[in-house]
């Protein structure tokens, strides 16, 4: 499936919202004594983003090696300024294709990645950025939901190689880190069995579009023969995933989606998304939309055993023009306790009809037309 070895994982801990993540991540900052890796789509001046500064600075200041790496775009609203604390403080920080003439030709190469990585032993990742939207949200909205994965063993080497890639794409420097302390266990991990298997899925595009994340994908719905839950904030699957998906429910696979309502920082990606509800709800693909706030969690929980949580969306972009990366694991504890948070989820979700999505107004029908165009952005 993939050129990465199947690396032992374990101090599994699955933390939903910014109310867990961000003092996870903040704590194991400040604990940090040998180096931090930090790769973010979004890391905004905002009140939680010049917290994660000052941890960041501080450890700086105390000697250690503090790297970050921010994409200029999902960033754009952060002024460069924003770092200088950081780096007099020894910290390095490195933009991700700046808006250049020299970069222009890949403008829609992104990276949007989020991970986090602590002394090469503890790792964290998932689809949260650093902003107000998973913080304080955008009153009177409440946060946005998302879920944060922190592990400890092998697969966190694997991380940091993907982390390597990009610090040699945006800073120019060879970094080979390999005398890397022991992994140590979590204080509240999921569980404690020392033989879980994971794969770290770095994904970059490729000419042929069949990047790694699309094929880890298309495998796992291929290989099903029970169950499919699939969160998704920006959910436009392609023809090969939509007919994976219909395919899977036609063997007898339930397949449940859950995707943003009307509660979206994208409305023309959700028109575009509904575009497809018809297609996939005659196929028997089960769709509900979220309604309490943004859900911008991207996970994947087949047969009760194989979980994918990452950054990766269900779209072009993310599946054939971003650098992405995906923690997928084999363990029927870790996909439990994902799919418990899943079935919460369903419970504040809105199940969208075949009926409801066929008297849909005439407006969205125009307006998601438009959305033609985000399926095509090569």
């Amino acid at each position: 499936m993939i050129d990465k070895p199947f690396r032992p994982i374990h101090g599994l801990t699955v933390l939903k919202n910014g109310i867990a993540f961000y003092p996870a991540e903040l704590a194991a900052i400040r604990a940090a004594n040998v180096s931090i890796h930090l790769e973010a789509f979004i890391f905004h001046a905002t009140p939680i983003g010049h917290q994660f500064l000052d941890a960041l600075a501080e450890r700086a200041q105390a000697g250690v090696k503090v790297r970050v790496i921010v994409d200029a775009i999902g960033s754009f609203p952060t002024p460069n300024s924003f770092f200088t604390k950081l780096r007099e403080a020894g910290g390095a920080v490195n933009w991700y294709q700046p808006l250049r003439l020299s970069t222009l030709k890949r403008y829609n190469n992104r990276t949007h990645r989020e991970l986090l990585l602590i002394d090469g032993k503890t790792a964290f990742v998932g689809g949260a950025g650093i902003g107000a939207a998973w913080d304080s949200g955008f009153p009177p909205r409440l946060p946005w939901r998302d879920t944060v994965v922190r592990f400890e063993g092998a697969a966190v080497t694997a991380l940091q190689t993907v982390f390597f890639e990009n610090w040699l794409e945006s800073s120019g420097e060879l970094l080979a880190e390999t005398a890397l302390p022991a992994p140590f266990e979590s204080q509240a991990p999921v569980h404690d069995s020392q033989n879980i298997g994971s794969f770290i899925v770095g994904s970059t595009p490729v000419g042929g579009r069949a990047t790694r994340a699309h094929i880890l994908f298309q495998i796992l719905i291929a290989a099903a023969s029970n169950e499919i839950c699939i969160n998704s904030p920006y959910f436009l699957p392609d023809r090969a995933l939509r007919r994976e998906l219909i395919a899977a429910v036609a063997r007898g696979v339930r397949v449940t989606v859950i995707v943003p309502g009307k509660l979206n920082n994208h409305l023309l990606t959700r028109y575009a998304s509904r575009r497809h509800y018809g297609e996939l709800l005659e196929g028997g693909v089960i769709l509900f939309e979220y309604q309490p706030s943004m859900i911008h969690a991207k996970i994947l929980i087949a047969d009760s055993l194989w979980s994918v949580v990452g950054s990766t969306n269900f779209d072009t972009r993310s599946l054939g023009l971003n650098d992405e990366v995906n923690l997928a694991v084999k363990d029927t504890v870790f996909a439990r306790v994902l799919a418990s948070h899943f079935s919460q989820d369903l419970t504040s979700s809105h199940r969208v009809s075949l009926e409801e999505w066929r008297t849909r107004p005439l407006s969205e029908r125009l307006i998601s037309s438009l959305g033609r165009l985000l399926e095509r952005q090569e």
